[in-house]
């Protein structure tokens, strides 16, 4: 008998990544630009990472505050001010151990095996998984696609609430859609929620990869203090910092202590010198995302300009984040195409089933790289969909 089938049926459940399942296919080949994940081409700056190896060096590897240390939360609300124009005490920020982290304690702080949680897809496949694998029931609600755009559409997303449910998660600017909420969305996402008593989990990991100007609309524009509303985000995508494992969650104060027990029995903290490298990312990194939005909007334009101008292509330049969702004639397998796409043009995309219903027929691209080298991979995914 394998030993396999001695495990527990939840960690039997966790699906195989799609997008892994691809880069694990091609990763390494001589000549590859990858596209497939969600980050830039940059290694984290200098600024960033001195910070931490000065901490590091001065023997800051003890084991330290569970909510994160208090500069970082101190710096957390400050870059809220900043960008967010809301003044909030710091006893709301908790670090944790990467977005993925801060998803992971949002989904154990709010569910109990049975529950619901209605999620707007396609979205990144590990908040379904992490719901499914705490015993909750993942229930994608499609956005709607027209034209190339994507929509949310309010009465089907209402519907999808049952007894069961207990929260809606929100990640607006989207990945992978670019998908991006107004501040009327939002308000009445939030009406929802009020009026059946749920709790909303937004992620706004891209709110300032936002390409008509600013930051994107958040539902701190639009909520109440009493509001339940658990923010998750993460250092990786604003600071080049994917590597880092680095996030953190805004929630109510009220909750810090469940949070707090969370952190504690799962990584029990982020290491103190990490923390340190995260801080001088908020204190002194609004230049370095600024330029990397300007790289991300120049790159976009060029990757979907040439995209569109094959007649082949249904897409539409997003509004938000850092991704391409692309619809491409005849492309009916988005698995399968990615594989052939790698295979033959050494372009690296994620297919778009990987994200759930209403992804099937597409494919992702990040474009958050230099401009230079997705002029390359237009030109090369171009060449591919003009002699299919």
């Amino acid at each position: 008998m394998s030993i396999v089938k001695s495990l527990s049926p939840r960690a039997m459940a966790a699906p195989e990544s799609g997008i892994v399942e691809v880069v694990n296919y091609a990763r390494g080949r001589e000549g590859l630009l990858p596209l497939w994940v969600g980050e830039g081409d940059l290694p984290t700056p200098d600024f960033i990472s001195r910070a931490a190896m000065d901490a590091l060096a001065s023997g800051e590897t003890f084991y330290t505050w569970q909510r994160g240390i208090p500069e970082l939360r101190q710096a957390l609300a400050d870059y809220y001010a900043r960008h967010f124009d809301v003044r909030l005490p710091v006893e709301h920020f908790y670090v944790t151990g990467s977005g993925m982290q801060a998803i992971q304690i949002a989904v154990q702080t709010l569910t109990s095996p049975g529950d619901e949680f209605v999620y707007l897809s396609p979205a990144w496949p590990n908040i379904a998984a992490a719901l499914e694998i705490a015993g909750a029931r993942s229930v994608g609600v499609e956005l709607q696609f027209e034209g190339g755009k994507w929509t949310v559409d309010l009465n089907r997303l209402a519907a999808a609430i049952t007894p069961k449910t207990r929260g809606i998660f929100v990640n607006t600017p989207s990945n992978p859609t670019g998908w991006t909420a107004t501040k009327k969305d939002l308000g009445d996402i939030l009406a929802l929620a009020r009026k059946h008593d749920l709790w909303i989990m937004a992620d706004e990991i891209y709110a300032l990869y936002y390409y008509p100007g600013g930051r994107a609309p958040s539902f701190l524009d639009v909520m109440q203090p009493d509001d339940k509303i658990i923010f998750v985000n993460s250092f990786s995508k604003n600071w080049s910092m994917t590597g880092w494992r680095v996030g953190w969650i805004v929630a109510p104060p009220e909750i810090g202590q469940v949070l707090e027990n969370l952190v504690q029995y799962s990584t029990s903290g982020v290491a103190q010198f990490m923390q340190k490298g995260a801080v001088a990312a908020l204190d002194q990194g609004d230049d370095f995302v600024a330029a990397n939005i300007a790289k991300a909007a120049r790159s976009r334009d060029i990757l979907c300009d040439a995209l569109v101008a094959t007649n082949r292509v249904e897409t539409l330049k997003p509004d938000g984040a850092l991704y391409a969702f692309l619809k491409i004639d005849g492309i009916t397998d988005s698995r399968h195409a990615a594989i052939d796409i790698v295979d033959k043009t050494g372009v690296g995309l994620a297919p778009g089933a990987a994200f759930g219903a209403g992804g099937e027929l597409f494919l992702r691209a990040c474009f958050l790289r230099d401009p230079a080298q997705i002029a390359i991979a237009a030109e090369r995914l171009c060449d591919y969909i003009l002699k299919r």
